[in-house]
């Protein structure tokens, strides 16, 4: 039900007959087929159609890893001109809720189902083998652009995906998991969890693409997936204008690495000046003003394990004012390009009859850059680092306005992600606490949904946008899709709010589970345990391989009178709390959330099992590119050999390989002829092993060996480079890097893409080697 002129009345006077098959079978012939065509009747075939006349077209904004605190309109201090003006033309739901974590929301936002229920209760290249954690969507939970299409509406999106397995990444696919196997007729963006804003791995459909200009020309990825989404709007409007659209756009910002341009980082010079603590203090007074929180609503206090801001040295002040002056310009940015594709669905005509549903976060604001980092993979490997080796490591690369730029792939202080996510306790990755699972939904309608100032409070989660939109069409849930009998969805449709705020919420139950972190609602009560480890400390808790969920400790709040979990009142109702933790066991088992906290199990058990290629050894051609670093041979953290036949000429010039990019990686290459290894660990810490004497030119095979000095996670490395069988150079890696050095980086050979691993040549990319490859061997020894 949806408000229009007359008040409160259903899309449609009355509801097409229930589909639970799909696809829709053809139309019959009214033709009839005789010996001749003389002897033959013709009649056209109908234009068939599964959608009433005025069927609205859906736009989908889904921002990544931004917390409630920021925008404007919400009290905060990020300029956000497009969520802003949203609220005010649309209605906004203050107790909506996701995951705390990426691939999690994003396939349960597709699907209508539980993250776990869909095989993401982790993200994607942290996949295990149960059934809650496989990081595969099953075929049996069709998502709404695979219903959609069925029903006859244009299907795209763009930007961040993260719901493909990561084994299954490069260009020979498969591709069924991939957005076009899932519904989406188009789709551009790239496929892992963070991409370089400025060096992205970016696919077209099921092909592998180079961003269109580099970033030097002014490239950004934000900027690109609007404009590509901008020249699909008008494809379609020009192709297919009587078909209705579904456009999702999901950012890859704000998500680390925080990358974007001075201009837009030094709007915000001297904002954040006084630090994490005063900012939450000064934004919970607005948000109330805002009316976008209760005036009762207390701000919950420091967590023991987290830095104050007087505790941050004062000359350590300004790396972290302006990771966080980035962070901030970086979501203004972002938001400033949604609105670019709001205003062209508008100019093309498609504005009135368009439902616009913004979502401000995928999770919570982002801990992961802990202490402030111009890495950020640098903890995600669990390299112990000290704010003093960023901040020496940045005076190499221009100081603090390097932060923000593709030398670096910063991200900030995990207090500004606590002020992020004001008045809560938590942020992404905790499962536990609203700051990770609470997000501000806008809706926008103007054909059928009058705008209301007054926050929507009624209890809902990410899994009911899917039965939202069919309950807004008037459509069923398929029993069957393609062949493949469906599972139930888990959302509740919250199209009765849309025009009543008052309503009486309709979804009494809700558990979440991130990692171990985990918590359950029920009508008003919320059970609470932070599980093994915080994510803005650094490494993993000294006994997290012996941890059980048994021994957590869990806390009991009244949201509805404590609406920011201020007071644990555990103690005083501890047979509510018993009943809770039980009704939390229900629901994980019926949700394939067992074992509880199995999305640790790769990482702080077994990280030997991370998705890797099952492959001992490889043959590659010279020209081979954009191998996403998952899917890679494993060059800076297993001892290998790469072997690579070529062709020199006089003083040979260019890369050889490469693995990862400018935030980390490893590189060979030929500088004048002198052949060049660089290990870039994380920035803070490069190590170059080179030639005395440029190599001869002519036929010759180099070999690259590299070995642990000490066989163990993280130790150091001993590389030898060989030409035609002779030792011409050697050195040792004292620290590698036992995960990966990039999330969305790739392996290159005869050239760079992506980010230069090395200084040496970065104003030369791709710095295209200048002889011949013949082949290509590489093989673990």
């Amino acid at each position: 039900m949806v408000a229009g002129s007359e008040g409160v009345r259903p899309i449609r006077s009355a509801p097409l007959p229930p589909a639970r098959v799909l696809p829709f079978p053809p139309p019959p012939s009214g033709s009839v087929a005789g010996r001749i065509m003389q002897e033959s009747t013709y009649s056209p075939k109908p234009v068939e159609s599964h959608l009433p006349s005025d069927a609205p077209n859906i736009l989908i904004v889904l921002i990544d890893d931004a917390g409630p605190a920021l925008p404007t309109s919400l009290g905060g201090e990020v300029s956000t001109p497009t969520f802003d003006r949203l609220r005010d033309e649309g209605v906004g739901y203050n107790r909506f809720h996701t995951t705390a974590m990426c691939s999690p929301t994003r396939a349960a936002l597709l699907t209508g189902r539980n993250h776990h229920r869909v095989g993401n209760g982790q993200i994607a290249e942290l996949a295990n083998d149960w059934d809650g954690y496989s990081g595969h969507i099953p075929k049996s939970t069709a998502t709404v652009a695979e219903v959609l299409r069925n029903y006859g509406y244009s299907t795209a999106a763009w930007g961040k995906w993260h719901n493909t397995p990561a084994e299954e990444t490069t260009a020979a696919g498969p591709f069924d998991r991939w957005p076009t196997g899932y519904g989406f007729e188009y789709f551009y963006g790239f496929l892992a969890g963070e991409a370089s804003q400025y060096e992205p791995n970016l696919v077209r459909n099921t092909t592998v693409v180079l961003p269109p200009k580099t970033p030097e020309e002014g490239y950004h990825l934000s900027e690109d997936i609007a404009d590509d989404a901008i020249g699909w709007l008008r494809a379609h409007k020009a192709l297919a204008p009587e078909k209705p659209f579904l456009m999702y756009w999901a950012s890859g910002a704000i998500h680390g690495p925080h990358h974007v341009t001075k201009d837009w980082a030094d709007k915000y010079k001297g904002k954040f000046d006084d630090g994490w603590d005063a900012y939450r203090e000064r934004v919970h007074e607005r948000a109330k003003s805002a009316g976008w929180i209760p005036a009762d609503a207390e701000l919950t206090p420091r967590h023991p394990e987290m830095a104050a801001w007087d505790d941050i040295p004062d000359d350590e002040k300004p790396f972290q004012r302006r990771l966080m002056e980035v962070a901030a310009g970086f979501a203004e940015h972002v938001d400033v390009q949604a609105g670019r594709v709001i205003d062209e669905v508008e100019r093309l005509g498609y504005g009135e009859n368009t439902i616009v549903l913004y979502l401000w976060g995928d999770n919570g604001s982002s801990g992961e850059g802990q202490n402030g980092t111009i890495s950020e993979l640098l903890a995600q490997n669990g390299i112990p680092s000290n704010v003093s080796d960023h901040i020496a490591a940045l005076e190499e690369l221009g100081g603090l306005d390097a932060i923000g730029t593709p030398a670096t792939d910063n991200q900030y202080h995990a207090g500004w992600a606590w002020a992020g996510s004001t008045p809560y306790q938590g942020m992404k990755l905790l499962a536990s606490h609203l700051g990770g699972t609470r997000n501000p939904l806008i809706v926008k309608w103007p054909a059928r949904l009058q705008p209301d100032a007054t926050p929507r409070t009624q209890f809902h989660h990410v899994i009911d946008v899917v039965p939202t939109i069919y309950d807004i069409l008037g459509i069923s849930e398929p029993d069957v899709v393609n062949g493949i009998p469906q599972e139930p969805l888990d959302g509740v449709s919250f199209a009765y709010s849309l025009a009543d705020a008052e309503a009486e919420g309709r979804r009494h139950t809700q558990y979440f589970e991130i990692m171990g972190s985990r918590s359950i609602y029920s009508d008003g009560w919320m059970a609470s345990a932070i599980g093994p480890r915080l994510p803005w400390v650094q490494g993993l808790p000294a006994g997290i391989r012996t941890w059980t969920p048994d021994e957590d400790l869990w806390e009991l709040y009244d949201l509805e009178n404590d609406w920011s979990q201020a007071h644990d009142v555990a103690s005083e109702h501890p047979e509510k709390l018993a009943q809770l933790k039980e009704l939390f066991a229900m629901e994980a088992a019926k949700n394939k959330v067992l074992p509880v906290g199995g999305g640790l199990w790769v990482v702080a058990l077994h990280p030997e099992q991370r998705i890797a290629p099952p492959y001992t050894e490889w043959s590659f051609t010279g020209d081979t590119f954009r191998i996403p670093e998952f899917c890679a041979p494993a060059l800076g953290n297993k001892p290998n050999v790469v072997r690579l036949g070529v062709t020199l000429p006089e003083r040979a010039n260019g890369v050889l390989y490469k693995l990862g990019g400018s935030g980390g990686g490893l590189t060979c290459f030929l500088d004048d002829g002198v052949l060049t290894y660089e290990y870039n660990l994380f920035l803070i810490q490069r190590t170059t092993i080179a030639t005395e004497s440029p190599l001869a030119p002519g036929e010759s095979v180099i070999e690259v060996v590299t070995d642990y000095v000490e066989r163990r996670p993280g130790g150091p490395l001993k590389v030898v480079l060989r030409a035609d069988g002779v030792e011409v150079a050697s050195g040792v890696v004292p620290v590698s890097a036992p995960l990966l050095f990039s999330a969305n980086d790739c392996l290159d050979i005869g050239r760079a893409y992506g980010g230069p691993v090395s200084r040496r040549y970065a104003d030369r990319m791709p710095f295209p080697f200048d002889g011949l490859i013949d082949d290509v061997h590489i093989a673990y020894l």
